[in-house]
């Protein structure tokens, strides 16, 4: 019995130093807690307090995936997160049984139209066909899932050439966009190398679209996809500075012999934040600090506004000598406060005949890699009612025809596209949609270079989760369906073409069910 008793006496020696392991720890824990000043439940309540911070700690996780329903999640509930990733994954985004939308809530809907447009009657470019990867489930089991990707042949949903929206028509190498949604605006250092090449690459393969570089500057990944580029110049002009921080009109000249940059666009404000970006100085590598020309692992604050303009006149001027020096379109990127904010914009262009080209219209709910609470709930209007005053102000003082409108905002899925479009947008753009097609998981770390799924940080070792190879098909695949659902909504609403769309097409139901005109 000797083997039994080693056996008894090795295992007995193995639990208890296992005890002593997480004991030591604790009565380490317990007395350093109750001497610490800075936490007043650990002070008193060594070992409660400590499960209580870690439930607090783990709250947001335990919600998401146990508590909240599929409608209630912030900012993007589950069930917009699914819409954004199923698409990007499976090329479809068919669901069953029926909408989970709440429809006693006040919200906008799409007129129907008694005789839809059938499929052969849509105004829409089919005729290049591409390829693509998507994935097809196998198996689905409670405790395994099996799946394999396949290449497939896919239609582009591009508008014909003849319903193409023009940017700058006057200029002399004007921007036509062949597809109604882009990429809004996120730098390479708010964004990593591996995320902003996925993106370009995704983008590139899916013709027409084109990607907003943010106001970081032009980086070569970027232009690894060879996608259609909106330059992006912030306040703090990065990429288009010299050391000293002054604006550089040569760098623009420079940036204006790229082939794949299209049009340049000043940041004025963006909805989660009037003023310029900010970025940790651990995402600052050497690479993004030569982009940008700022010195590295440095935390960037950009300026609340550029000290090249302060007014009308002044940001004009400043538009048109970029316009002059590029030979391609200039437009600005805003958020509306009020009417008489549209307004004053709209009478400026008519007064000088100057301005953009057109304008990136943000609102108070898209989003930002990093900015403050109160910015983000409280300041500029949402994207809907802004868009409305926006259209309007332009129409009234007669400049609608040459000043284009880009829509941002949660504008995730093909109805929510449609209904900007009504509302006064000639394109859309998105950002949160982007991300989460190449992995984000909605962690809501983008600031802290902690994204543990490898998006929003320049970390290398996070950076190996996001494969490039992989995500940028999902890229491809969420603006295809995008598009596709565009068109399957302008024929439910009896339209050929989604660029039709206009505010009688849409409805706004109260809370106490009555219906509203938005025109």
């Amino acid at each position: 019995m000797l083997w039994f008793e080693g056996i008894y006496f090795t295992t007995s020696l193995i639990v208890l130093l296992l005890l002593a392991v997480p004991i030591t720890i604790a009565i380490f824990l317990y007395f350093f807690d109750r001497r610490q000043k800075q936490h007043a439940i650990l002070r008193n309540y060594p070992v409660l307090g400590r499960v209580r911070y870690m439930f607090e700690k783990a709250g947001p996780e335990v919600r998401q995936y146990l508590f909240n329903d599929d409608n209630s999640g912030k900012p993007f509930s589950r069930e917009e997160y699914l819409h954004m990733v199923m698409p990007g994954k499976y090329l479809n985004s068919v669901i069953g049984f029926g909408s989970k939308r709440d429809f006693q809530e006040p919200g906008h809907y799409i007129r129907n139209a008694m005789f839809t447009k059938q499929n052969d009657e849509m105004r829409v470019d089919n005729d290049n066909l591409m390829k693509t990867m998507r994935y097809e489930v196998d198996q689905d089991n409670l405790f395994s899932r099996k799946e394999h990707r396949e290449e497939i042949t896919t239609l582009p949903w591009l508008l014909p050439e003849e319903d193409a929206i023009v940017l700058g028509p006057n200029c002399e190498q004007p921007f036509v966009v062949r597809s109604l949604l882009g990429q809004s605006g996120m730098s390479y250092g708010a964004l990593g190398d591996h995320a902003i090449t996925a993106l370009s690459k995704g983008i590139g393969m899916a013709q027409g679209a084109w990607m907003n570089t943010g106001e970081g500057g032009v980086s070569d990944h970027h232009l690894a996809g060879g996608a259609d580029i909106i330059a992006q110049i912030g306040s703090g002009l990065f990429g288009f500075r010299t050391e000293e921080g002054d604006f550089d009109l040569e760098k623009v000249k420079e940036k204006a012999k790229v082939p794949q940059i299209k049009a340049f666009e000043i940041k004025l404000a963006q909805g989660a934040k009037m003023r310029g970006g900010h970025v940790e100085g651990e995402k600052v590598t050497e690479e993004i600090a030569a982009i940008r020309n700022v010195v590295p692992f440095t935390s960037i604050n950009s300026p609340n506004r550029f000290n090249q303009f302060n007014d009308y006149p002044t940001l004009f001027t400043f538009i048109e000598d970029i316009r002059t020096a590029g030979g391609k379109p200039v437009g600005m990127k805003i958020v509306i406060g009020g009417k008489e904010d549209a307004e004053e914009l709209a009478e400026q262009l008519a007064e000088t005949g100057m301005g953009p080209d057109f304008i990136s219209l943000d609102g108070a709910e898209g989003g930002s890699g990093a900015t403050y609470q109160d910015l983000a709930d409280s300041v500029g209007l949402p994207l809907r009612s802004a868009l409305v005053l926006l259209d309007d102000a332009l129409r009234k003082y007669e400049v609608r025809d040459r000043v284009k409108i880009i829509a941002s905002g949660k504008v995730i899925t093909p109805d929510k596209a449609a209904i900007a479009l009504a509302l006064g947008a000639d394109l859309v753009q998105i950002a949160r949609g982007f991300m989460i097609s190449v992995g984000c998981i909605m962690a809501e770390r983008c600031h802290t270079n902690t994204c543990p799924a490898g998006v929003a940080t320049t970390d290398k070792h996070l950076q190996r989760a996001l494969v490039v190879e992989e995500k940028k098909f999902r890229v491809t695949n969420y603006i295809l369906t995008m598009r596709e659902g565009l068109f399957r909504v302008a024929a439910a609403a009896g339209l050929d073409s989604p660029t039709k769309f206009e505010r009688h097409h849409v409805i706004y139901k109260d809370e106490r069910g009555r219906i509203h005109s938005v025109e």
